[in-house]
């Protein structure tokens, strides 16, 4: 058992605290790595983890839990399961986001918690949308999140002989039959809520018939389009999805998997139950606009012949999915901004793929935390993007190292400073964590402040440099602005200032204001990006006439800022590395464009939120129109 209680932001560091401290820096390295969920939920159990600031758990109340989690253990403690087994079953036809985050966490969470395990199912029934990319993407971003999967990695691909076959047997049990409907007149004749359902001309072909078909279309004799392969369930059917929902369908295309072995492809709606069956999954967890879709998932798996190898069978349950403000969710929608070049790429850090969180500088604690935060319920969420921030903040506070950069510099000349001299002095890597030691900072004649730190007129609560004020320099000495050089812009461009030798590092009288700084002799230059939210809207489209969620992107979502200046620490960041910039924010090394001595780094949140709290009235509307959104078939389709 670990002793004591532990903020989620405190979790993040567990590795670097359970042995000698080589350095601060190593140290907080090795803690900003992702717990296991396994870890996670072994702490969440115990008790060991709380909200910062939060009362001490009283260790002999009830563990907080969602109805999935009852579910399970019910079935466990009454003998219907000896073993948990989820699954997490992608589409690689994109990169995973937020919302597959969750999801993530939720499945490889349960399975932990309940000594369970989880398969990492690639869903890979769309050749045309497939790629490798998506593939190495979605593994590598489910490792960073703390998913172990152990030899459970599968592919729907690995069953296609089996659906076949299962596929054969409902022919020959008068449970399917092969159609030459095109698919408008399927839709036609399927009609609607409103309508009754017509059969198609093939509906009574004879099962010998269809088996033939079915094997010809294996075989490659029809083109695309020819012939589906259709269940005959009932097309009086209230359940649209039972009208004789299409199985199999033609299409020539190389399989990242199989090569050309397969000219047929099965349908989700048939592959995904089937895939459950033969891996055993006990609870099959997916998001609430699959639930009409549940009684086709049992009439696949009751039919299957030969039957499945697990009893009872796999049961689906569905949750709501996650929507959240100022971005978008829909895989649609991410394709066309990355696809039309409104952002950098899959993994730019204003969206919201895990990926483009992981570069931004999100530690994976930080994502762990604002899933479990949101909870698993039935009901609608729609979260304001400022949670998920918090909780970069809550994790960050523990787990980002200290350090002074300024990123609009203004010169400042210590007159009083001998030239040529420069003082060490020690400051905390991280002020509230001593043993993790001290980093170097020097002091010299010449300094660079922020330039927003001082003001030729400042206003009555403006407690920084101003003409004749004085002001600390955070770990060093105070300073008294004596002198304001102007440049032939106007602008001011030097300050001359004189230091007290009798204040050094909070030594002396009390002086209200502080700023950070850095040295000229020891500056290293840096390149700062400021990302922000993507949309300026909670709902983006929403309120555009023709739903246009494009016309909602923000213009001022990034700031590229060169001729930054960073204390020598930063001068060897790694990549991913991150740092609190002290009164400024947190800020990670870019992993892809950050080197070592030519240091890029990407704001990952404020210090604070400068967006504020939506009003009641903001988070009412954002919630109806993400309804609306929702009603006009934009769902993000993420399979929980």
């Amino acid at each position: 058992m670990l002793a004591g209680l532990l903020t989620l932001g405190a979790v993040s560091m567990m590795r670097a605290s359970s042995g000698p401290v080589a350095s601060g820096r190593a140290a907080l390295r090795a803690g900003a790595q992702a717990l296991t969920l396994r870890q996670l939920s072994a702490l969440r159990r115990a008790g060991r983890i709380v909200a910062k600031g939060a009362p001490a758990p009283d260790k002999d109340a009830p563990i907080a839990t969602n109805f999935v989690r009852n579910i399970i253990k019910d079935d466990l403690a009454s003998g219907k399961h000896a073993q948990l087994v989820t699954r997490f079953p992608p589409e690689p036809n994109g990169f995973l986001h937020i919302g597959h985050a969750k999801s993530i966490c939720l499945n490889f969470g349960l399975a932990d918690e309940f000594a369970g395990i989880t398969y990492m199912r690639l869903d890979d029934t769309n050749p045309l949308k497939e790629e490798q990319l998506y593939v190495d993407s979605i593994l590598d971003d489910v490792r960073w999140l703390g998913g172990d999967w152990g030899d459970r990695l599968t592919h729907a691909s690995d069953y296609f002989a089996q659906m076949y076959e299962i596929a054969e047997h409902l022919i020959e049990d008068g449970k399917a039959y092969v159609d030459s409907a095109s698919l408008e007149m399927i839709r036609e004749y399927r009609g609607n809520y409103a309508t009754a359902a017509r059969p198609t001309p093939d509906r009574e072909r004879p099962a010998a018939e269809s088996l033939e078909l079915f094997r010809r279309m294996r075989a490659g004799d029809f083109a695309e389009g020819k012939y589906v392969l259709r269940a005959k369930i009932d097309l009086s059917a209230a359940n649209m999805n039972m009208r004789d929902p299409v199985l199999y369908r033609v299409r020539h295309a190389t399989h990242p998997q199989t090569g050309d072995a397969w000219c047929i492809y099965p349908m989700y709606d048939y592959a995904h139950p089937i895939s459950d069956a033969l891996e055993s999954i006990t609870h099959s967890l997916c998001t609430l606009e699959f639930q009409d879709h549940r009684p086709l998932y049992d009439w696949v798996v009751h039919n299957m012949r030969p039957a499945p190898p697990c009893d009872p069978l796999p049961r689906q349950i569905e949750v709501s999915r996650l929507n959240i403000h100022f971005t978008v969710l829909s895989k649609r929608k991410l394709i066309r901004l990355v696809e039309e070049g409104h952002v950098r790429g899959w993994d730019d850090p204003r969206l919201p793929t895990i990926a483009g969180l992981r570069r931004r500088g999100y530690p994976p604690a930080a994502i762990q935390l604002f899933c479990d935060r949101t909870g698993i319920s039935k009901e609608d969420k729609n979260i304001d993007l400022a949670v998920l921030e918090d909780c970069a903040r809550e994790t960050l506070d523990a787990a980002a190292g200290r350090a002074m950069a300024v990123l609009d510099p203004l010169k400042v000349v210590v007159t009083n400073w001998p030239e040529g001299k420069t003082e060490p002095l020690d400051a905390p890597v991280h002020p509230k964590r001593p043993e993790l030691g001290s980093r170097t900072l020097s002091m010299s004649r010449v300094l660079f402040i922020e330039r927003d730190d001082f003001a030729l007129e400042p206003s009555p609560k403006f407690f920084r440099l101003s003409p004749g004020a004085e002001v600390r320099l955070r770990n060093a000495y105070a300073i008294r602005c004596d002198e304001v050089v102007h440049g032939a812009d106007g602008r001011v461009a030097e300050l001359r200032c004189t230091y007290d030798e009798s204040t050094k590092q909070g030594a002396g009288r009390k002086i209200k204001g502080i700023v950070h700084w850095v040295s000229e002799t020891a500056a290293v230059p840096l390149t700062v990006r400021l990302w922000d939210r993507l949309f300026s809207k909670p709902a983006p489209g929403a309120e555009q006439p023709d739903g246009d969620f494009l016309a909602d992107l923000n213009p001022g979502s990034v700031k590229e800022l060169s001729g930054c200046l960073g204390e020598a620490s930063l001068r060897d960041a790694r990549p991913g590395e991150q740092f609190q910039f002290e009164r400024l924010g947190y800020y990670a090394a870019d992993l892809v464009d950050s080197k070592p001595g030519s240091p890029v780094f990407n704001r990952v949140v404020t210090l604070r939120d400068t967006w504020g709290k939506l009003s009641v009235e903001e988070s009412e509307a954002a919630a109806r129109a993400m309804r609306k959104l929702d009603a006009a078939g934009d769902a993000p389709a993420a399979v929980v």
